[in-house]
């Protein structure tokens, strides 16, 4: 039975540096991998007038799955396969809602640095949330 692995991916720094550690460490990963985008529509949309919230999401859709095939193209020349999924939502809710739902068996997420310890404690990250609401193991890079 092969390894399930979900890839919570963005747009930021962080997730480069994730996917560079993934193909620096590819022989100790599964070479079937998932990467999911969550795009954020909880905030994003409360100062933009209704008649374009539809143009808006679809533009952020449209970068987002640019993104995703970016990201996968670059695991793909590493040797992977990727299956890529988008989804709307709080970022913090749907990752581990799919990782746990979908019963994957891990989890690699980046997690911000130079943010402080302080600051995740009291705020909480995306990746501190995730971290302690999914099920499976998490590896944090």
């Amino acid at each position: 039975m092969a390894t399930n692995v979900l890839i919570p991916v963005n747009d930021s720094p962080t997730t480069q540096k994730t996917i560079e550690d993934i193909i620096s460490y590819k022989d100790k990963f599964p070479r079937e991998l998932v990467l999911l985008h969550v795009i954020n529509d909880q905030l994003a949309y409360r100062m933009i007038p209704d008649f374009q919230i539809e143009m808006v999401r679809e533009n952020a859709e449209k970068a987002a799955r640019q993104r995703l095939e970016e990201l996968a193209q670059q695991l793909r020349n590493a040797g992977f396969t990727i299956e890529l999924r988008l989804e709307f939502g709080a970022p913090r809710r749907i990752i581990p809602r799919i990782a746990n739902e979908e019963e994957f068996q891990l989890l690699v997420i980046g997690r911000k640095l130079n943010t402080g310890e302080i600051r995740d404690v009291l705020f909480g990250s995306v990746a501190n949330y995730v971290l302690h609401n999914v099920k499976c193991p998490v590896l944090l890079f």
